[in-house]
């Protein structure tokens, strides 16, 4: 079966003009704005984007063959998990879980005629009935309140496959205080060197303060282990950004 998955992105010096006109001036939230741009914004904001969303693909695709389930949580415009519709030739179960009202629209825009579920729910209170091969959450539990990240990882793992993966992505804190500011102002950098001025940086993260909440790679894998997952390991780290694969055996 073949699959029709639409483009997400534009390019040019207007999408990074509009990136930059885009950082909330309050809380920070999901919106039209924000959902237009997205994609080009990560790009510009995370170290490294292209080798960590290509690690995801690679490590992802140990795990699947034609017929298989993949759950993408939080998938937000489906960057995540479009190479592998693509790859299997949309010949599987593809899973999509999004809250955001833009967001989802924005996936039914992007998987038009192609064989990908879209939930518009929340995943605080809705997982979808299925045996995943793959799961992924790619940079989504950061922005879920933390009594509720347990849980959900829990529900993951009941709803993975023997032998199937969680692929999970997060924003990180430092085991160090110190050493975290350290790699917070080091990151801060790195978006000025991208195009980003001072004062977006600044606004941008106060606007995310109490929406984007990261724990420490530790706990994340804590989090992991608790759930049920036998092995764990990370798979890409970029100071403050890193990748886990958890698996299950049994």
């Amino acid at each position: 079966m073949a699959s029709s998955v639409s483009p997400a992105r534009n390019s040019g010096e207007e999408v990074k003009a509009e990136v930059d006109r885009t950082v909330p001036q309050g809380r920070w939230v999901f919106d039209e704005k924000v959902t237009q741009v997205f994609d080009n914004m990560l790009e510009r904001s995370i170290p490294q984007y292209e080798v960590m969303r290509r690690a995801v693909f690679d490590c992802g695709s140990q795990f699947i063959s034609r017929g298989s389930t993949i759950v993408d949580c939080g998938a937000s415009r489906g960057e995540a998990i479009a190479p592998f519709v693509g790859a299997l030739d949309g010949d599987g179960r593809f899973v999509c879980v999004e809250a955001s009202d833009p967001m989802a629209h924005a996936l039914r825009q992007r998987f038009a005629g192609s064989p990908v579920e879209i939930h518009h729910r929340d995943m605080k209170d809705f997982y979808p009935e299925v045996h995943a091969d793959l799961t992924l959450a790619v940079l989504t539990l950061q922005f879920i309140p933390i009594e509720h990240r347990q849980r959900i990882i829990r529900r993951i793992y009941e709803h993975t496959a023997p032998g199937g993966a969680l692929i999970l992505v997060e924003k990180v804190l430092g085991a160090d205080s110190e050493l975290n500011e350290l790699m917070v102002g080091l990151y801060h950098q790195y978006k000025i060197r991208h195009g980003y001025s001072r004062e977006d940086v600044d606004r941008k993260a106060l606007s995310l303060e109490g929406v984007l909440v990261p724990v420490t790679a530790n706990w994340n894998v804590e989090l992991l282990e608790q759930a049920g997952f036998q092995r764990v390991d990370c798979f890409w780290r970029w100071m403050n950004f890193a990748g886990w694969i958890a698996v299950k055996t049994g």
